[in-house]
Parts: C-alpha cells; structure tokens; sequence
C-alpha cells in the first residue's frame, strides 16, 4: 500500500522498486494510484513504467514496470501535497482494507503499509481502519538490523502498565512470539524478557513477569528473564538472544532508535498474516524533493518476503 499520497510514502516505494531489489525476493504489487505514483516518480527523477491492473492475472512480474492496482478511483486534485487532507484519509483507508482482504482471502502472502498520516485518517473518521496493538491480541515488533524488540504494552501511560502486566498476559505473548519465530524460520527461537524496574527489580517482576516466564519455559518456551532492562538489549545485538519482550513503548522505541534509525522496520504480530509497515512518518518537509530514505520501506518489504518464506530475519 502506497501510503498517503500527500506524503513520501510514494516517493520511498517508488524509489524502493526502482533498486531492482525486490523482485530478487517476492513478486511485488502496488495498492494506491496510478497518477499519484506518476508525480512520485517525477519527483524522484525515475522513468519506471506503469501498469494499471484489475487482477493479479495481470502483473506483469517486471521490475521495470509498477504494477498497480486501484481498487478506489482517488482524485489526484482532491489533496494539497506535504499537509494533511481529509481524502488522503479515506483513500489510505480504502486501500488498506484491499490489502487485508487480498491477505484474507490468500491472494497475497504479505502486506506492507507505507507511511500514513493518522490525522488525516481521524479527519476522515477512519483511523480505526489502522491496525491497533491491543495487549493479549496483537504486539507491536520492531526490527533495527540484530536487535529485534516485540512491546508487551505499546501507547499507554506509564500508570497504566503496572496494572495491564499480568504474568498471564507475559506467558500468552511469549507463546505468540515463540509461534511466530518458528514458523519465519527459526528453528530454536531465545526470547529475553526485560524487567519493568531498574535491575530488574521490584513488585512486578516477583509478582507477575518472573512467573509468566517460568509458566511459558514449563510448556518448553526458551525464555529468559525478567532481566535488567538497561543490558538486555546490547545482549540481543551481540547475538545472544534473538528477540526482546520489552514491557513499554520507549524502553523497547528508545532502544531500537538509538542503534539504527535508517533501515528499521516494524510488524504487528496477531494478525493471520505478515503485515509490516515503517518506523516514520509522512515527512512532508522532504515531499516533492525526491530526497526522503528509502531504506525503511524497502526493508520492510524484503523483512516480510523473508519471514513468509521461512528464512528468518535479514542479515
């Protein structure tokens, strides 16, 4: 899915096919506009051509062309580009529902959502549309090259967390995430679980985190933990564990951004397929400027292509 066309999400995807990267690891297709790619294109200074199609049948498999499929007419003089516009809104809403129905249905094994704009999509009355990380349902999993964190808890006041961490909630995400790991191609997956409190230390670990993990290694799991927070992390990057349970947005946020911005991606675990999307923003300061990075977006499409084919992480 292309993202907003009022922001770089055309330009990064654009730019991303044009690397001739992609079609080393999946057969790629667009969700979004054939004209708002044509801008984005321009934009950018590349000559890709275009193909507007009606089914997969269609796909031309070139990775000299963009393959496109409009689900939605989207007027392309309905938005002011690099601000936020009601449409955009609704056409991003639109599109992402054609990308889960076509992951649905089995029509596509992955999906990848370029940056929205969420205002844009309130102005619309359609941000439920984007996919919400609820604890015990689905978990928001960042992914910065060797460090890889999955959130227990995601945008919720710190006031909050100690009563939504339950050592039920820690071993049913262990369970999901230990599932998870299998099925991408790992065979032996080894989860750290950072502690809440400075060294790991305090009400919630002895009450509630220290026995989820000691539920979840009974039932086999190869968890670890709870572990001081502020070590885990470096330990994930140096090769010791392959994923780290973190128990908010920012200690696992502040982490992943520290060691490598450019190049991460992010998945939301708990839906019945891969879905991975980008750790930024619209950017409209770069838009229209060709010069917004592409690396994230061209990253979470080669992540998803991977892990559906059971090769594990990328290198």
């Amino acid at each position: 899915m292309i993202g907003d066309p009022a922001g770089v999400g055309p330009e990064v995807v654009a730019r991303s096919w044009a690397s001739g990267e992609l079609h080393q690891v999946c057969r790629p297709i667009l969700i979004g506009s054939g004209a708002v790619m044509h801008q984005a294109m321009r934009d950018c200074g590349l000559s890709l051509a275009i193909n507007i199609v009606n089914s997969l049948t269609e796909q031309s498999d070139d990775e000299g062309v963009l393959d496109i499929l409009e689900p939605t007419e989207f007027d392309s003089g309905s938005y002011t580009p690099a601000q936020d516009n009601l449409s955009c809104g609704a056409i991003s809403a639109q599109w992402l529902d054609e990308a889960d129905r076509m992951a649905r249905t089995g029509e596509c094994v992955a999906t990848v959502m370029a940056p929205i704009s969420s205002v844009s999509m309130k102005m619309a009355g359609v941000l439920d549309k984007v996919v919400n990380v609820e604890p015990g349902q689905s978990y928001l999993f960042l992914i910065s090259g060797p460090l890889r964190v999955m959130h227990l808890t995601d945008h919720m006041p710190l006031r909050q967390v100690c009563d939504v961490i339950t050592s039920e909630l820690v071993t049913s995400a262990l369970k999901m995430l230990d599932t998870a790991l299998k099925s991408w191609g790992i065979e032996k997956p080894r989860i750290v679980v950072a502690g809440l409190n400075p060294h790991a230390s305090g009400v919630e670990e002895d009450q509630e985190i220290a026995p989820g993990v000691a539920r979840a290694q009974s039932i086999g799991i190869d968890a670890t933990g709870p572990e001081p927070p502020d070590s885990v992390f470096r330990q994930c990057i140096e090769g010791r564990y392959d994923v780290v349970l973190a128990m908010t947005h920012d200690q696992g946020h502040i982490a992943i951004k520290t060691w490598g911005f450019a190049g991460n991606c992010a998945l939301v675990l708990g839906l019945p397929y891969v879905h991975t999307t980008v750790a930024h923003g619209t950017a409209y300061d770069l838009v229209g400027t060709g010069r917004a990075d592409h690396t994230m977006v061209l990253t979470a499409i080669k992540t998803a292509a991977s892990l559906v084919a059971g090769k594990g992480f990328l290198e």
